[in-house]
């Protein structure tokens, strides 16, 4: 997300052709692309988009992988509606934008999401993964939903609540070295204040060389040199769902 000093320059990086296994569906206000495994689960993930929307490909990749591997995953439009950001957009307008859409702001769709994966998919274990904007809106499920059991924050952190490094559910952190949008001392304090103050298991990782986006923006098939990054936080990202939930 976007720091105080330069407006988020996030590139929309390799976007994905692709079509995705799953389906949408309406829950109660809003619409959601959801994918379930092949097998019968009572574990769920919800998919928290960045800021280019609910539909981007890429993000419903990473939905069928999750559901590839054993989760009902569910990807909300947070966005209610409202259009996505887009690259051509005018990026000193991207705070306008964004105030409309705060990460933190986000209770209502999540209340509904959860009602829909409890009382009509069976989902008795929780999960949130975000990435960008939705990194910080996984941030915020940690601090707000004890019953959300892990979530994995891909490239985002919150930044002005004082309760942030309060995390109630075990929350892994991803980075990238070269991130312009998080700066690696926003990254350091992160972790020096979680050692102070958060009661439950953390792990803040940075991947050297990787750039805002790398883990769901980036193709592994046509960058082969950032191939081991992705598929390792992608790995870690299972890992870290799999030991919780």
């Amino acid at each position: 997300m976007a720091n105080e000093a330069k407006p988020c320059p996030c590139d929309i990086g390799d976007r994905m052709e692709y079509g995705g296994l799953g389906q949408e569906v309406q829950i109660e206000h809003i619409k959601a692309y959801v994918v379930k495994p092949s097998s019968a689960s009572d574990k769920a993930i919800i998919v928290i988009q960045d800021i280019y929307g609910w539909q981007l490909s890429n993000t419903r990749y990473m939905a069928d992988m999750l559901a590839a591997n054993g989760y009902i995953a569910v990807c909300p439009d947070f966005y209610i509606g409202k259009e996505p950001w887009s690259p051509s957009h005018d990026w000193s307008k991207f705070q306008e934008w964004l105030e409309e859409r705060k990460p933190t702001n986000i209770n209502k769709e999540v209340d509904a999401v959860l009602r829909f994966l409890k009382e009509m998919c069976g989902a008795k274990h929780i999960g949130a993964v975000g990435f960008c904007w939705g990194g910080v809106a996984t941030h915020y499920l940690a601090l707000q939903y004890p019953e959300v059991k892990a979530g994995v924050s891909v490239y985002g952190i919150i930044r002005e609540r004082e309760d942030r490094y309060e995390l109630k559910s075990p929350t892994l952190f991803i980075f990238g070295e070269k991130d312009e949008v998080i700066p690696l001392d926003q990254v350091s304090v992160l972790e020096a204040k979680l050692k102070e103050k958060c009661t439950v298991d953390y792990q803040v990782k940075i991947f050297p060389g990787q750039t805002h986006g790398f883990v769901h923006r980036k193709r592994d098939d046509i960058n082969p040199t950032d191939s081991s990054s992705i598929q390792e936080a992608r790995t870690d990202m299972l890992n870290w769902l799999n030991k919780y939930m």
